[in-house]
């Protein structure tokens, strides 16, 4: 008999990616930390939702999920330049 499932791939994959990622010790506390400054909310809940998160308990938001990655990867977002300055693409 053939069962139903939900076909994630793309989430599946970066749910093991970002797994392993958080084996790391300190980096789910890290991540927790820039997320309670950057949205608000404590930092147990945010530890808490990141871990509800790796146990499947919850699905996040495609921004969630973008921004957890550029944390993870150790990006700094771009800063703001005048809007008539030149930016070199070199």
């Amino acid at each position: 008999m053939f069962t139903a499932k939900a076909d994630k791939p793309y989430f599946n994959a970066w749910l093991r990616r970002t797994r392993r990622q958080f084996a790391v010790s300190g980096r789910l506390s890290q991540t927790a930390f820039v997320l309670c400054r950057e949205e608000g909310g404590t930092l147990e809940n945010w530890c808490q939702r990141l871990r509800d998160l790796l146990n499947g308990g919850e699905v996040p938001s495609l921004d969630l999920l973008t921004r957890i990655d550029t944390i993870l990867s150790g990006s700094r977002p771009v800063a703001a330049t005048h809007p008539d300055a030149q930016v070199s693409f070199w």
